[in-house]
């Protein structure tokens, strides 16, 4: 998946706030699942818009962008 195919960013859909695209779910909902202990199935059962190709691509991005930004690329 490429990054266009993940996640959409646009003034016209909730003030910019980076969504899944094709969806208006934030990207931020399935970073505070997984940090408040939720699985990525319950994500994906309240969040049936995005598929879970969607899903692990976000959060490996995510954890890379951590990691980077933690200084270790070992966590």
């Amino acid at each position: 998946m490429t990054p266009r195919s993940v996640v959409h960013s646009s003034p016209e859909i909730l003030g910019g706030e980076p969504v899944f695209a094709g969806t208006r779910v934030p990207v931020r909902n399935l970073i505070d699942y997984l940090e408040h202990g939720s699985s990525l199935d319950d994500f994906l059962a309240d969040f049936p818009s995005v598929t879970r190709e969607q899903a692990i691509a976000n959060h490996a991005a995510w954890n890379t962008a951590r990691r980077t930004a933690a200084g270790n690329s070992t966590l």
